[in-house]
């Protein structure tokens, strides 16, 4: 069985370019959840997409348009939100901004790093 690791550093976790403006880094896994940080640029989108994993985002900085399931909602710094399994959400950068997702199950294809 492999070891779990407990502790994480924000510098080891690797920048991925998911589309133009939008970087992930997975910043920590275990078998049951996945957090993620995403930098996005003013005017940065997210496309439309759903996924079996429930996802919870935090919004650090910056102000984000999310659409969950149709409705859409501009967040900013301190909101949250929900987007449940297999539900369309997409997401347009309004000002620069820092959002924090959490992923459960974790998503396969974020373990994955690449530069």
């Amino acid at each position: 069985m492999e070891r779990l690791q407990l502790f994480y550093r924000y510098s080891d976790a690797v920048p991925v370019m998911m589309v133009p403006g939008i970087v992930r880094r997975t910043l920590v896994s275990s078998d049951k959840l996945m957090i993620c940080r995403f930098d996005l640029e003013t005017g940065a989108e997210i496309p439309g997409h759903s996924h079996p994993q429930d996802q919870i985002g935090y919004v650090v900085s910056g102000k984000v348009r999310i659409t969950v399931a149709g409705k859409s909602f501009d967040l900013e710094a301190g909101d949250t939100y929900s987007a449940p399994s297999g539900v369309e959400h997409k997401a347009l950068t309004l000002e620069k901004a820092v959002v924090v997702d959490t992923f459960s199950p974790p998503r396969d294809d974020y373990r994955t790093e690449s530069k």
